[in-house]
Parts: C-alpha cells; sequence; structure tokens
C-alpha cells in the first residue's frame, strides 16, 4: 500500500508539471501590449507554485514510504519544532509577499499609466443582457443623455436627446465593439441596471461594470480579428446569452465601418 501511494503521488505531481509546461489547457492568444506582464507574472506565479506543490507531494510519497509499518511497533508522534515551523513561515512570507509587489506593480502600472493623447474613446454600457457601444461621431463629442428619455421600443437604449446637436451623429451598436488596431482604446463602462462584468480574454482585460459609476479601461489590441466578450458577472436568467464581439480592423477599415454605422 505504501508503494502504490508513492507512486501515485508521484506520478500526480508528475503530471500536474507536465501539463504546465506542455501548456496543455493554456491561456488564449494574446493581442495587447499591456497583457504580456499579465502572462508573465502568472507564469512566474504558477512556477513558484508548481515548485513548492511538485516538492510537496515527492516529499509526501518519500515518507509515506520510508515511514511505513512493517510489523507490530507502535508509532511515535511529536507535537511542534518552533525552528522549523519559524523557518517554512518565514519563507512562504517572503515568497508570498515578494510575488504580490511584483503583481501590484504590475497591476498598477496598468492602470495608473496616463491614457495617451491619440486614443479612442469609446463608451460601453452594459445592461440586461445586451453590451450598448457609442462611438462619438464626426463631431468627436459624445451627446447629452438622459435616463428618462431611454426607450428600448424605439432602440433609444442609451436616452440620447435628440435636441442636443451632440448627439444626432453619435453612432450606438449592440454587441459589436470595433477597434482600430495597434490604437490606444479607451473604455468608459457603464451599467444601465445591474453589477456585469466587462471580459476580453484576449486582451486580458476584465472589469465590473457597477451601477452608478463610469469606469475607465484602456488597452491597445495588436492583432486584427474577431474576439469574444462575454459577461463574466451573473447577471440574471438570461446571462448565458449576453456575449459581444470585439472587431479589431485595420485603421481604414475601421473607418468605413464608422461611416456606415453612421448612414444607418
Amino acid at each position: 500500500m505504501a508503494i502504490c501511494l508513492l507512486l501515485f503521488f508521484w506520478a500526480m505531481a508528475s503530471i500536474t508539471v507536465a501539463i504546465f509546461i506542455g501548456k496543455v489547457w493554456w491561456l488564449p492568444q494574446l493581442v495587447s501590449v499591456h497583457g504580456a506582464a499579465i502572462d508573465d507574472q502568472l507564469v512566474l506565479t504558477l512556477i513558484v507554485a508548481g515548485l513548492a506543490f511538485f516538492l510537496a507531494q515527492i516529499g509526501l510519497g518519500y515518507v509515506i514510504w520510508k515511514f511505513r509499518g512493517r510489523g507490530a511497533e507502535r508509532a511515535e508522534n511529536w507535537h511542534e519544532n518552533p525552528r522549523m515551523e519559524v523557518f517554512w513561515t518565514t519563507v512562504t512570507a517572503i515568497v508570498f509577499i515578494a510575488l504580490a509587489i511584483q503583481g501590484d506593480r504590475i497591476w498598477a502600472h496598468y492602470l495608473l499609466t496616463p491614457v495617451p493623447s491619440n486614443a479612442l474613446t469609446v463608451e460601453v454600457t452594459a445592461q440586461q443582457f445586451t453590451w450598448n457601444i457609442r462611438y462619438a461621431g464626426p463631431d468627436g463629442i459624445f451627446g447629452r443623455t438622459d435616463v428618462h428619455l431611454i426607450n428600448d421600443a424605439n432602440a433609444n437604449f442609451l436616452g440620447l436627446d435628440p435636441k442636443d446637436p451632440a448627439s444626432r451623429d453619435d453612432i450606438v451598436t449592440q454587441n459589436i465593439l470595433a477597434v482600430p488596431v495597434n490604437r490606444p482604446i479607451r473604455i468608459m463602462l457603464r451599467s444601465k441596471d445591474v453589477t456585469h462584468s466587462f471580459f476580453v480574454p484576449v486582451l486580458r482585460v476584465k472589469q465590473d461594470a457597477v451601477p452608478g459609476l463610469a469606469i475607465q479601461v484602456q488597452f491597445t489590441a495588436t492583432k486584427t480579428g474577431e474576439y469574444e466578450i462575454p459577461c463574466a458577472e451573473l447577471c440574471g436568467m438570461q446571462h448565458y446569452k449576453m456575449r459581444g464581439r470585439l472587431l479589431v480592423m485595420q485603421p481604414a477599415e475601421f473607418e468605413n465601418w464608422l461611416k456606415q454605422r453612421a448612414s444607418m
């Protein structure tokens, strides 16, 4: 039995490490500038935790085999070893604090870096169960909105004020967020009803949309293509249907897309 347990723990540890090294069930492709630092931090954390896990399982298997029962002898036990406890607690604390400091540095750099002056600002307003996306239009100014003017039946999902000239050229889409490649994007994230979560795995972006708040999210997409925008917060009975599309386009293609939307 001791040999079987030893082989089980060693095999489990080896298979787990092999899955990590082989990148089985790995992250989706990365298509953002800031995401590389997040991936590096994740890999570093997995290496540290994986090494500790692997050594612990190897040690556990060895101890089970080394101190297995061989006859009628009685087991001995001891309650504590202050030196060992201080040692492994200190080492664990140092490792975890170091990882936390490194992670906080990466997160702060992403959140606190000023948005470039050439960034494109897009409003994303979540509601049950869709994403409302608004572009400022040719004048570059977002028009006034009023919650009392919201009328889903007339497709005025955001309550645009028709009396405001700046609102008349605003471009509104649902579930389609188009952006130009290699250009900084500034998202102003809002919610009309409950808490949602704007999640774009390929960008390494995940931010809750909270009612009453306008939350800034920024990214620069580096590869053209079509990607998924799921809601990552349980937001109601039809939460599973709340899926949008991110379209990363060449600049000229994006401008044509905007013109087509403006004429609709």
